[in-house]
């Protein structure tokens, strides 16, 4: 009996035994979840904390008074400044300790506190919409070997804007100042954009594209502002070259009489001879302009010391047009030897853009056709319409009226 009971007991305790270490192991499963659901949980916490302290500083941000927009007019030397505010009247003002001395500087852009007008911080300069787009921000892809016939005026372009960028000692060893500005002057279409492209090509400057019409505004001081802010532009982005085509739209002979709307083009001009001629060197900041119309222009702006050298670009002879097209012919895909001298004979008074017109017009011709190539008569086809038609006044038919 004592022998049955001891199996009895003996059985009882290892039931117990593998009951209790059956619910240990499910014990520490549970403790492994739950170590694993509080490091989530702090995470989380320390997340929404940093978006809390986040957004009460935003909360901050937003409630925090607004600063005045303030020009600077004088640094004294008690650590205070004078400043005009927006509303007009000056004010002796302190300066805040977390704005750096040497930004404060005549004439920059001020945040006043609202209630004790102290500066809080020196502002960025701005600059007009019409201003900061006028940067081609790609460099420009045309380069010297684009551009044919034009071997003399090129030559004279480059020594007057390229070499003072890219050489400027060699000014100075001979003793003269480079010049400030070149005028290209010629028919449409003779090459006058796409020499300047070339010249921002090979020199790597900051290029500034501006059309004469886009200074002149409605209000008075907005076209001076305008160009004033362009200058300064060129010389923050230095070395740099301001393009301005047509230039004829704000540079016209200046007249007695006059309308309002020629005065403001007439203030416009003034600041454009200011800006050409002022006080500061502009070294590496170089002016091209360009027109069609150099018979309208201000005597003020053709005498030596703004547009120092004027370069006639007319309209190619026959070696000048054969170049051009042995240009375009050299990027497509011809049929059999075309001679650019014989297209060259039969496109007398042609420009270079009506040479590309009529090389794009022919390779269109032979793709009418399901050609890959161009042929010759395709060329001769192309030359009819792009000069004959193109060339001849449009009639004009008066409209039917109804009855």
């Amino acid at each position: 009996m004592d022998g049955s009971a001891d199996k009895e007991t003996i059985a009882e305790l290892r039931e117990r035994i593998q009951n209790l270490e059956e619910r240990n192991v499910r014990l520490m499963e549970d403790l492994q979840t739950a170590e694993s659901d509080k490091r989530y949980s702090d995470g989380e916490l320390y997340r929404l904390q940093k978006d809390l302290t986040r957004l009460r500083n935003e909360m901050e941000r937003i409630k925090s008074p607004p600063l005045i927009v303030a020009t600077l007019r004088d640094v004294l030397p008690d650590n205070r400044v004078v400043v005009k505010s927006s509303t007009g009247p000056d004010f002796v003002v302190a300066v805040s300790e977390y704005c750096p001395r040497e930004d404060l500087i005549a004439g920059s852009r001020v945040a006043l506190n609202k209630q004790t007008l102290a500066v809080m911080s020196v502002l960025p300069t701005p600059f007009d919409p019409a201003v900061s787009d006028a940067e081609i921000m790609e460099k420009p892809t045309v380069t010297y070997d684009d551009i044919g016939g034009l071997k003399t005026q090129m030559l004279e372009l480059r020594e007057a804007v390229e070499d003072p960028l890219l050489r400027p000692e060699l000014y100075a060893k001979v003793g003269i100042e480079p010049p400030k500005g070149v005028l290209l002057v010629g028919p449409p279409g003779t090459g006058k954009t796409l020499m300047a492209k070339a010249v921002a090509n090979a020199t790597n400057a900051t290029f500034i594209r501006m059309v004469g019409s886009e200074l002149v505004q409605k209000y008075i001081g907005e076209g001076a502002r305008l160009v004033r802010e362009l200058f300064d532009l060129a010389k923050e982005k230095a070395p740099s070259i301001i393009f301005i085509d047509e230039l004829d739209s704000v540079g016209a002979k200046r007249l007695d009489v006059t309308t309002s709307g020629d005065r403001e083009v007439q203030r416009t001009l003034m600041q454009l001879l200011a800006e050409l001629d002022g006080f500061t060197p502009m070294s590496d900041v170089k002016i091209i302009g360009a027109t069609n119309r150099p018979d309208i222009l201000d005597d003020a702006l053709l005498r030596p010391g703004r547009f120092d050298r004027i370069i006639d670009v007319g309209l190619p002879d026959t070696d000048a047009r054969a170049e051009i097209f042995r240009i375009h012919i050299s990027h497509m895909s011809v049929e059999g030897d075309i001679s650019p001298k014989r297209l060259a004979d039969i496109t007398d008074g042609a420009s270079g853009a009506e040479i590309k017109s009529i090389c794009t017009e022919a390779g269109m011709l032979a793709i009418r056709d399901n050609r890959d190539t161009v042929n010759y008569d395709d060329f001769l086809h192309a030359k009819t319409k792009v000069l004959e038609a193109g060339r001849n006044k449009v009639k004009q038919v008066p409209a039917a009226m109804f009855g």
